[in-house]
């Protein structure tokens, strides 16, 4: 279902619309009110996202502010979070492979503390398609081994098995799930560090990406961010 913007029709429920003053607009059937400006807007935000621009570049392009940009890309995050999630229970298949991988700042590879500061995920692969599942951080257990000075003989062991230790074997090298994690590397380092409570939604924006052709991904979120409780995407 493509969205159109028509000013005669709503853009929530495609009902016709009454025409209010200082350019604004309400459904007679929804009743919802709204500037078809900042409908527009939206759109324009929306695409902006999907084409990977940052939110300073797109703040500055559409003269909104930085905040307000923010605001919008971590709900469009949200919202490819909610969709990679229905649609990998909605289209996987009974046999797929899947494989641990383990994310550490480039900045930080060499620092043997920081792999308390990783982060793990296991990179299911579905037909062509990869679901992403976070495991639980190692950070609860930095401040006891660091005390210990265990730091050394963990680092050791945990790089040992993230190389050995296999949870099933992938039958090819380039696969959707290498693919991937070279996607992800480029992805994540576009941003100047994401806090872990963010990073779920960073990993999800860049399953939702790299599943979705350029193409489908602006008609995705439009759907998604005008029609929440409209299945049909």
């Amino acid at each position: 279902m493509e969205l159109t913007l028509d000013k005669h029709y709503c853009i929530y429920c495609s009902s016709p619309l009454y025409q209010l003053k200082e350019g604004y607009v309400k459904c007679s059937q929804c009743k919802k009110k709204y500037s078809p400006t900042r409908v527009t807007q939206i759109k324009r935000v929306i695409k902006a996202f999907c084409d990977g621009d940052n939110a300073l570049f797109t703040s500055k392009s559409l003269s909104l502010s930085y905040v307000t940009i923010s605001k919008y890309y971590q709900k469009f995050r949200h919202l490819s979070a909610e969709y990679c999630e229905g649609y990998y229970h909605l289209h996987r298949t009974q046999e797929s492979q899947y494989e641990e991988y383990l994310y550490i700042e480039k900045s930080k590879r060499n620092d043997k503390a920081a792999i308390f500061d990783s982060h793990n995920f296991l990179t299911f692969q579905y037909g062509n398609n990869v679901y992403t599942l976070l495991m639980p951080s190692l950070g609860m257990f930095k401040q006891q081994f660091l005390e210990d000075n265990l730091e050394d003989i963990y680092h050791k062991e945990f790089s040992k098995f993230m190389r050995t230790s296999k949870i099933i074997k992938i039958s090819e090298h380039d696969n959707a799930i290498t693919r991937f994690w070279h996607y992800f590397e480029n992805f994540i380092t576009t941003f100047k560090g994401v806090s872990r409570e963010h990073f779920p939604y960073y990993l999800k924006e860049a399953e939702f990406k790299f599943n979705t052709p350029l193409h489908e991904r602006s008609r995705i979120l439009e759907q998604l961010y005008f029609h929440p409780n409209d299945s049909d995407i």
